[in-house]
């Protein structure tokens, strides 16, 4: 039989998966999760509304209740929302509406690279647009490709992963006066001290993203959701699958938001310990640490090689996020920010790694 793979889209084969190989590790910090659980009682109160809804049934078709919860969370209009099984699956809704072959779509880069591997599946055009030397978001250079590319859409992660820079909001309001629709991904919008959705009165063009899986601590679940002028919800919504949001992910967003003071003071505790660690990080010779609006930090090694680094640190059972391989990201490691504990456990270990990073790099 001749090759099966003829029936694949070439667009498809050019590009590598998404994946992230698992590992053992008694401290995890390379996904960005929040350490810290929901309460016992919460998730009792899940189970409990869980157990006394039939699960033979299927959940709302349209969520139409659990929208008008979020909305009233976000501070946006109920008609604007739109639920999704994670924010990922948004953007690959709102993507299948928008991009066909040839489609420019402007894209910071480095940031996350979900963006342009679906761009590039659905044969849309990628156009990069790199971070400034201190690897902040360059308004005026994205402003120009927006204008320049003729760009159906300009995807901004605000704060962006895996750099923790924020874009402004004197910056969006400009992409909203350009071309075409703006995305404004705030997958880590809670760390951060504004959001986007204020601004989606003033401009039908914007889409604004968020998620449970980072400050809610939802991230095994699921829950993502949309935010948009009621019009683009409705096209939008005709590339959702039927059904997409399980009614128990459902049920643990909604009892989530009913106790929101858990949520929020997990969300400070983060914010302190994310100071905490970068200030002992600057502090590591050898480590430079940039500011960051996530529940993250990018760190770049100036005298060793990233991978031996991670590499030593999985050894010892703590997991960090090796992102050497993205643009401009050469010598950079991204840590999640997690329990003082965990914060604790990774700064014995850093040194130790570090070593053998400088060894590894003297080798060359």
């Amino acid at each position: 039989m001749s090759d099966p793979l003829r029936f694949v889209k070439p667009a498809v084969r050019r590009v590598a998966a998404y994946t992230l190989a698992p590992r053992p590790s008694r401290v995890k910090l390379d996904q960005n999760e929040n350490p810290y659980e929901l309460p016992d009682t919460v998730k009792r109160h899940v189970l409990e509304r869980a157990m006394a809804r039939p699960w033979a049934r299927y959940p709302d078709f349209n969520p139409e209740p659990f929208c008008a919860r979020l909305a009233a969370h976000a501070g946006w209009r109920a008609d604007g929302v739109l639920a999704g099984n994670g924010s990922n699956e948004l953007i690959e809704a709102l993507l299948m509406v928008t991009v066909s072959e040839g489609t420019p779509v402007v894209i910071p880069e480095p940031t996350f690279t979900l963006y342009s591997l679906l761009t590039g599946i659905l044969g849309g055009r990628a156009v990069p647009v790199p971070l400034d030397d201190r690897l902040r978001y360059d308004a005026p250079a994205l402003s120009a490709a927006q204008r320049d590319s003729g760009a159906t859409l300009t995807i901004v992660c605000s704060p962006n992963n895996p750099t923790g820079c924020s874009l402004s909001r004197d910056a969006i309001e400009e992409l909203c006066a350009g071309s075409g629709l703006v995305v404004v991904d705030e997958a880590y919008g809670e760390f951060a001290t504004w959001s986007a959705v204020e601004l989606l009165e003033r401009h039908p063009n914007l889409i604004v993203l968020r998620t449970f899986s980072k400050a809610v601590a939802l991230a095994g679940l699921r829950v993502g959701y949309l935010l948009a002028a009621p019009e683009l919800v409705r096209e939008i919504n005709k590339a959702r699958l039927p059904y997409n949001l399980n009614f128990f992910s459902q049920i643990a967003a909604e009892t989530a938001l009913d106790d929101w003071g858990s949520v929020s003071g997990a969300i400070a505790r983060i914010l302190r310990e994310r100071e905490a660690l970068a200030a002992a990080l600057a502090r590591v010779p050898g480590v430079r640490c940039y500011p960051s609006d996530g529940n993250f930090l990018l760190v770049e090694l100036r005298d060793a090689k990233p991978r031996p680094v991670f590499e030593a640190l999985a050894a010892e059972g703590i997991l960090v996020r090796d992102v050497s391989r993205y643009p401009r990201l050469e010598r950079c490691l991204r840590i999640s920010v997690g329990s003082p504990e965990e914060s604790l456990a990774l700064l014995d270990a850093l040194p130790g790694a570090l070593e053998r990073g400088r060894e590894q790099l003297e080798a060359q």
